[in-house]
């Protein structure tokens, strides 16, 4: 099994987190998957929503050119996933994102998860992809703490850095948890492995999900699926698949 894992930032903005990155997929993966990590450049270093889409064109392009190079499916590394309903309908493959399948596993943990994600500037996409993904009742809390991407880099080479970034999570995670969230999602691949590394599993009682290993054991699952039984995304409604003609005019521009 060969799986083509999409990250959305490359080695000049976050090379440690990326180092720490690869060791944990390996790490998390079956003994026959191949999994290769793929950068996306010009790194996004600013929450906003042209970078969203910017982002989003490129995913569908590689999730189109890791289906012709016979990888078996896509997995999307950013929680927001920009890109993943245009990349699912683009391609016969499994496209999975750290997004949905993060908020999906997070209701089998629970009934009503929270959210808290690095900076504010995020809210609001994570809201429009809560209701896109119709989960309003069961992720209703979204929060944030106020970092920067460099400040996570930072924690992953530098212990009192880490110390001060979790001591900081864990307390706005508190809040939501006060206010009734019974699941934490850390808002993004950096601080869900930030704080698997720093090993926080609970914090107020609430499972912390890394959705990381979820994201990979998914998409192991969805591939073995689809050899077993043909079991593939729906082709009736938002991932229908175009012609052929359609694919390749998206490619040439």
């Amino acid at each position: 099994m060969r799986l083509w894992y999409q990250s959305y930032v490359d080695d000049s903005l976050a090379r440690p987190y990326l180092h720490a990155l690869r060791a944990h997929l390996d790490q998390v993966k079956g003994p026959a998957t191949a999994l290769h990590l793929h950068e996306l450049s010009p790194p996004d270093s600013y929450a906003h929503p042209l970078m969203e889409f910017r982002c989003a064109r490129a995913v569908v392009r590689n999730a189109i050119r890791a289906e012709r190079e016979g990888y078996d499916a896509v997995l999307l590394g950013h929680i927001q996933d920009s890109g993943l309903w245009e990349a699912r309908a683009a391609v016969r493959i499994p496209v999975l994102g750290l997004g949905e399948v993060s908020m999906l596993h997070a209701c089998m943990l629970g009934t009503r998860a929270g959210i808290v994600t690095i900076n504010t500037r995020f809210i609001p996409g994570f809201r429009q992809q809560i209701r896109r993904y119709g989960l309003e009742l069961r992720v209703p809390f979204v929060d944030a703490v106020d970092h920067q991407p460099g400040d996570f880099m930072r924690s992953f080479e530098w212990p009192q850095d880490a110390a001060r970034v979790v001591a900081e999570f864990t307390a706005q995670a508190r809040k939501i948890v006060d206010q009734g969230a019974d699941v934490l999602i850390p808002g993004g691949g950096i601080p869900m492995l930030l704080l698997d590394q720093e090993r926080v599993r609970t914090i107020a009682g609430a499972p912390v999900l890394n959705g990381l290993p979820v994201l990979v054991r998914m998409a192991e699952m969805a591939v073995q699926m689809r050899r077993l039984c043909g079991l593939e995304a729906s082709r009736l409604a938002d991932f229908k698949l175009p012609p052929p003609d359609v694919i390749e005019e998206f490619l040439a521009h």
